[in-house]
């Protein structure tokens, strides 16, 4: 990609903005770690670039196309408003801007961010899904028979496990009642209830349109928990550094997958980015039995971007350092079909 193609880069804030705010301040925080991460290195780049911070005021986006007149917009915004359910609707927006932009499109983020909708395509295509019931506000809380215990309950369209708490985890219809209604109450979406998958959490990233890149596999790893105690990724697993500290969860590679369940993880997942319209890049969550069997979790189109973070550690292990993987996600927008 020529280094003198203009880049808007395309971030959510918490507040309404104005069309040239200055971010310095903001982007000195951990909270703006992926668009100073991502401005950092195209500045390497040498790519002249701008930054629009969005809230609510969609104009915004048409006016900084206006002024700036961008080769190609980075999109790192994941939620409109406060609410990360919507941002399948700002990829909306782009694709009729007629710019080229980073990532997934709408339909793969529409596809992959309902959970029960990504699983109901996958299990069709006989790919191995947990067990699921949906849960709708205003109906009757009622668990199918089929559905065993223990189960997993989180709502349907959040991200980066917001929703996801010790209490997700349910041994008994009281606590599905009461779990489900209070998903139903905070986040104003259906509750997703399905089988707990007892096994390792295996994070595996994916690069591409076409032809897919699979990087290097990364695994959340429960050190302190005990053996006998469910194990997964709750809010706090992943955000709280305390947390983290005093049970022994990190994130690091795999270790101990023979290369034949690495070929079969790598296949799995290049069909589920198919599979669900993903574009650009993603990561695929996925839980790994104790017998060897794989199975689906949820899909990340667009996930965090930071260079400290899983996607760019892995891509980073396949010998592609962070200024390159920000080059090849800036070429792939510039070839992706938005149909």
């Amino acid at each position: 990609m020529p280094a003198t193609d203009k880049v808007l880069v395309l971030c959510d804030t918490l507040s309404p903005t104005e069309l040239d705010d200055d971010y310095t301040e903001e982007l000195k925080s951990p909270e703006w770690a992926v668009a100073a991460d991502v401005l950092g290195a195209l500045r390497v780049l040498g790519h002249p670039f701008a930054l629009l911070g969005l809230y609510d005021n969609l104009d915004l986006i048409r006016q900084k196309i206006a002024a700036f007149q961008p080769d190609v917009i980075f999109n790192i915004l994941d939620c409109f408003k406060g609410n990360s359910a919507l941002d399948q609707h700002i990829a909306s927006l782009l694709e009729l801007q007629g710019v080229p932009f980073t990532g997934c499109g709408a339909l793969g983020l529409t596809l992959s961010k309902h959970k029960g909708i990504a699983k109901q395509v996958l299990g069709y295509h006989r790919i191995r899904v947990p067990q699921f019931a949906l849960f709708p506000p205003g109906k009757k809380i009622v668990r199918p028979r089929w559905l065993q215990f223990p189960v997993f309950i989180k709502p349907t369209k959040e991200e980066a496990s917001y929703g996801i708490a010790q209490a997700s985890f349910v041994e008994t219809d009281e606590q599905l009642t009461e779990r489900v209604a209070f998903i139903h109450e905070k986040f104003r979406q259906d509750a997703i209830v399905e089988e707990y998958i007892h096994g390792r959490e295996l994070y595996v990233s994916v690069l591409g349109n076409d032809r897919l890149q699979v990087f290097p596999i990364r695994e959340m790893l429960f050190q302190e928990i005990p053996p006998d105690e469910p194990r997964f990724a709750s809010f706090k697993a992943k955000w709280d550094d305390d947390y983290r500290k005093r049970w022994g969860i990190v994130n690091r590679f795999a270790h101990d997958l023979d290369a034949a369940l690495v070929k079969k993880i790598e296949r799995i997942c290049k069909r589920i980015y198919r599979l669900l319209a993903i574009t650009g890049y993603a990561r695929i969550d996925l839980r790994l039995t104790d017998d060897g069997q794989i199975v689906f979790i949820e899909a990340n189109p667009n996930p965090i971007l930071a260079a400290e973070e899983d996607f760019a550690q892995s891509a980073a292990k396949a010998s592609l350092a962070y200024p390159q993987l920000i080059e090849k996600i800036l070429a792939l927008a510039k070839t992706t079909r938005r149909e």
